[in-house]
């Protein structure tokens, strides 16, 4: 993403509020501005904000949750997600699927969020958002990054007496350590998102990012259990990370992504394997180039064939 773009995004990301339905507050704050607000079950909406909501889920969210209720990846996604595209991109991901009834938040109940300590990543920053335009450009740009408050009409957390720093709200709430989890998966779909529709992923590549993406079980399988391995140079320390920690596995499955689908650095391919497929591809042109002359000495016999045959004619033979 160009400097340009980003600044277009910039001055576009306010004037998009108006008769905005997310309720976006047009005002930039940093992390030193005042916040009045608290939820508790005191508040008259307590678990208003539960219903009828879009929760995406990262894979750090996912990972947390389906530990939590002690159940396969696979189990949790079938169970409680349902798929969708991640913000204006053709990448596939998972939100919370509400329930039929009331359209609630599966984890919610009138006391309140049953998984609260290990609530998705969105239910923590509510009711402030982050922009940050530093993700979608190279890996070296400098970040810039903003805040600002949704407030919607039913909220009466703003009318509490409870103030914070927008610093102070993100440290209780947990949204720091978050971030740095689920930063480079948020690149990636920030990458994808400044090329537009006009670049389409293929199926295979979709395939990939959503299991990498939600299921780790199934990415750490295709790890250890096909020629992952044989192909690419991994260290001793990094493959006994990923063969036990789901947190280092996620990490890693970052990493690869960003070499899969947008050429990143951080992944080396066997210099034994490129060797194989230059050889490989050598082979295939030389067998083209021995098809072509093959069937151009079949051509010219042909064709002089035809040449005698005029000429027998022409000389009433």
């Amino acid at each position: 993403m160009s400097e340009e773009q980003v600044q277009d995004q910039k001055n576009d990301f306010f004037k998009s509020t108006d008769k905005n339905p997310s309720h976006i507050q047009p005002e930039k704050l940093t992390l030193d501005s005042s916040l009045k607000f608290e939820c508790h079950p005191g508040v008259p909406c307590f678990t208003a904000c539960c219903h009828n909501i879009k929760i995406i889920l990262t894979p750090y969210d996912i990972l947390i949750l389906r530990e939590r209720l002690g159940i396969p990846a696979h189990e949790f996604i079938t169970r409680y997600t349902e798929p969708t595209f991640l913000e204006k991109t053709d990448m596939p991901g998972v939100r919370i699927k509400l329930t039929e009834d009331k359209k609630a938040c599966p984890f919610v109940t009138p006391e309140g969020c049953t998984v609260y300590n290990d609530r998705p990543t969105a239910c923590r920053y509510y009711p402030v958002g982050m922009a940050d335009f530093h993700e979608g450009g190279t890996d070296d740009a400098k970040e810039d990054k903003f805040f600002f408050l949704v407030k919607e009409p039913h909220c009466k957390g703003f009318e509490e007496p409870k103030q914070w720093t927008i610093r102070e709200w993100r440290k209780d709430q947990g949204v720091d350590k978050r971030d740095e989890l689920n930063k480079e998966w948020l690149r990636l779909v920030m990458r994808r998102k400044s090329f537009g529709y006009q670049a389409t992923l293929s199926e295979a590549a979709k395939r990939m990012f959503f299991m990498a993406s939600t299921d780790l079980d199934s990415f750490r399988r295709f790890i250890f259990e096909s020629s992952f391995l044989d192909t690419y140079e991994l260290d001793d320390e990094t493959v006994a990370k990923i063969k036990e920690d789901d947190v280092e596995l996620m990490l890693f499955s970052f990493s690869y992504l960003a070499n899969t689908l947008f050429g990143a650095q951080g992944m080396t391919i066997k210099k034994e394997k490129i060797d194989a497929k230059v050889k490989e591809i050598k082979a295939r042109q030389d067998e083209s180039l021995k098809d072509a002359e093959r069937e151009y000495l079949a051509l010219k016999a042909e064709r002089d064939r035809l040449r005698n045959e005029e000429e027998k004619k022409s000389t009433g033979e």
